[in-house]
C-alpha cells in the first residue's frame, strides 16, 4: 500500500483552514489573548503558502520570508502580551469591549 505524495493543493487546503479558523476568531471573540492568538493562526496560514510556493517553484526565497513572518510575530507575541500584563494589572479585564482608553 502506497501513499499519495502531498502535494502543494494539500498545503494550499490546510493554510486555507488556518486562515478561515483565525479570521473567525478574530472577528468572534471578544478576549485580547484568543484575538493575539488568531493572530498567530493567520501568519502561520501565510507561513504555509509561502514554504509551499517555495517547494513548488523550488525557490528559496518563500522559506527566507517564512523565517521573516515568523520573527515579526514573536515580536508582535512579546510585545502584545506584555501590553496585555500592563492592562490586565491596571483594568483587571482583558476583554476587548471593555478596553476604551483611547477613546474620547
Amino acid at each position: 500500500m502506497s501513499l499519495s505524495p502531498i502535494g502543494t493543493g494539500h498545503y494550499l487546503a490546510v493554510s486555507a483552514a488556518l486562515l478561515l479558523i483565525g479570521s473567525i476568531g478574530l472577528l468572534m471573540r471578544r478576549n485580547v489573548i484568543v484575538i493575539l492568538m488568531s493572530i498567530e493562526l493567520i501568519l502561520n496560514a501565510v507561513n504555509i503558502n509561502l514554504v509551499a510556493f517555495s517547494k513548488h517553484w523550488e525557490h528559496v526565497t518563500g522559506q527566507v520570508f517564512a523565517i521573516f513572518v515568523i520573527t515579526v510575530a514573536v515580536a508582535e507575541a512579546a510585545v502584545g502580551l506584555g501590553i496585555l500584563i500592563a492592562l490586565f494589572r491596571n483594568r483587571g479585564t482583558v476583554l476587548a469591549d471593555e478596553i476604551d482608553l483611547l477613546k474620547w
